[in-house]
């Protein structure tokens, strides 16, 4: 019987080990290297950078002062916003008095970029990550008078700053237009430099 259990054990654990190496060597070099081979800029955490200086991922929202920079989305994240390690929404359903309550907050906080206009809603909602790297096409162009204004540009070369940053639907077909908050700000930094 217990030959029997020993011939049964040795093939079972030979198993085992095959498919660690596999599963847990292999199949991560494998995956690593073809992502550094075919896509070497995403593999290396889409880093932007300013003169040669590392500012920042283009996957990873950053707190912006809206006003002299385009503004992001507003980040849940504690203890301070788009904080990476603490990548979270605030869970708080549509029914809670609390998430009105910082939506209006959020909105008030932008009030004097508006003009009167309306705030989009991605300035004034999170996302479920705190991350999002991206807003709306409509909240850049919503926030160009103002960052023009503050950057002494005219609002013609801030919009076409925008346009020329803004990325289309995913295949044409799902989402709508975006905008990368980071290379937008940093491509304004180059404008801003340059005028």
């Amino acid at each position: 019987m217990f030959a029997s259990f020993l011939r049964e054990l040795k093939p079972s654990c030979l198993m085992f080990l095959w498919l660690s190496l596999i599963t847990g060597v292999g199949y991560p070099l494998a995956v690593t290297a073809l992502g550094a081979t075919v896509f070497p800029h995403q593999a290396a955490g889409s880093l932007v950078s300013r003169d040669g200086v590392v500012a920042g991922s283009a996957l990873i929202g950053q707190p912006f002062a809206p006003g002299r920079y385009f503004a992001g989305r507003p980040s849940a994240t504690s203890p301070f916003p788009c904080d990476a390690a603490a990548s979270g929404g605030s869970n708080l359903a549509p029914t809670n008095p609390a998430l009105a309550e910082a939506v209006k907050a959020r909105a008030a906080g932008l009030d004097a970029l508006a003009s009167g206009r309306p705030v989009p809603m991605d300035l004034a909602t999170a996302s479920a990550s705190g991350l999002d790297p991206h807003i709306s096409a409509e909240a850049a162009r919503w926030q160009a008078p103002a960052v023009a204004k503050a950057r002494g540009l005219a609002e013609k070369d801030v919009a076409e700053l925008i346009a020329s940053q803004t990325e289309g639907r995913l295949l044409g077909v799902w989402g709508e237009e975006r905008v990368n908050v980071a290379r937008l700000n940093l491509a304004l930094d180059a404008l801003a430099g340059a005028k």
